[in-house]
C-alpha cells in the first residue's frame, strides 16, 4: 500500500543524517499505524519494527516513544508495544474537537481569505485520480487541512491540522468496508458543497455542511467500531 523506502544508517552521515533517518522511521511507523497497515490491538516488537523497516533498533524506539506521546502506542511491560485500539470515546471526543474546529477555520476562512485563495480549493472538486483507499485518505486529510490553512490563523491552523492528521487511521476504518464508485462521488460532492458555500462567503451553510460532513463520518465509524476487535 505504501511505497518502500530504505532507511538503512549509513556511515559518515552525520548528525544531520542521522536526525532525517529517524524521522523517516518515525514517519513510516506512523503512517502505517493511521493505515491500519500495523492493525488497532496489535502487539509489535522493536526487534520486529527494525527488520521491518531495515534499520537498527535505536531509531525505532525513539519513534514509538514519539507515538506514545500521541496516543497511538501503549508500552506493555515484558511485551513490547501495542497500537492503541480505537476507543468509542476516543473517538467521540476527536469528532467533537474537529468540529469546533474547522467550523472555527470556515468562519476565519471566510472573512480573512482572498478569493484567490479560496480558489485554491477548487483543486478538491475532483477525485479522478484516486484510486486506492490510502489515497482516497491522503485526498480527504489535505482537503480539510486546506481548510485549516486558509483561517489564517497560525494557532487554529496547527491545532486543526493535528486533529485531521489523526482522522487518517479513523478514515481508513469508516470507508474500508464501504462500497466504492457510488459513495466515493457522494463524498466528493459533499466536499464540492462545502467549497462552494465557502467560496460564497456563506458561513452558515459552510458551518452546517462541515457538521453534517463530519457527522456522518462518525456514523460510518461507529457502524464499523462495532466489531469488536477494533474496539477497546
Amino acid at each position: 500500500m505504501f511505497e518502500q523506502i530504505d532507511f538503512r544508517e549509513e556511515e559518515g552521515n552525520g548528525a544531520s543524517g542521522v536526525g532525517l533517518m529517524r524521522d523517516g522511521v518515525y514517519d513510516r511507523i506512523r503512517g502505517d499505524i493511521l493505515a491500519c497497515v500495523l492493525t488497532p490491538g496489535a502487539l509489535i516488537q522493536e526487534k520486529e519494527l527494525a527488520a521491518r523497516y531495515a534499520v537498527s533498533k535505536s531509531p525505532v524506539r525513539d519513534a514509538l516513544l514519539r507515538l506514545q506521546e500521541q496516543g497511538l502506542i501503549e508500552v506493555m511491560p515484558r511485551k513490547g508495544y501495542r497500537v492503541l485500539p480505537i476507543s468509542l470515546a476516543d473517538a467521540r471526543d476527536l469528532y467533537e474537537t474537529r468540529i469546533l474546529l474547522e467550523k472555527a477555520c470556515i468562519k476565519w476562512a471566510v472573512e480573512r481569505a482572498s478569493d484567490l485563495d479560496l480558489a485554491f480549493l477548487d483543486r478538491f472538486r475532483s477525485a479522478v485520480d484516486v484510486e486506492s483507499l490510502a489515497e482516497w485518505v491522503a485526498y480527504n486529510r489535505e482537503f480539510h487541512r486546506a481548510i485549516a490553512q486558509l483561517s489564517g490563523n497560525a494557532r487554529l491552523i496547527k491545532m486543526a491540522q493535528e486533529v485531521i492528521d489523526q482522522f487518517d487511521r479513523l478514515t481508513f476504518v469508516g470507508v474500508s468496508t464501504a462500497p466504492s464508485g457510488a459513495s466515493s462521488q457522494k463524498l466528493v460532492k459533499e466536499h464540492c458543497d462545502i467549497i462552494d458555500a465557502i467560496q460564497a462567503r456563506d458561513k452558515t451553510s459552510a458551518a452546517r455542511l462541515i457538521n453534517a460532513h463530519v457527522m456522518k463520518s462518525q456514523k460510518r465509524l461507529f457502524t464499523v467500531l462495532e466489531n469488536p476487535p477494533i474496539v477497546d
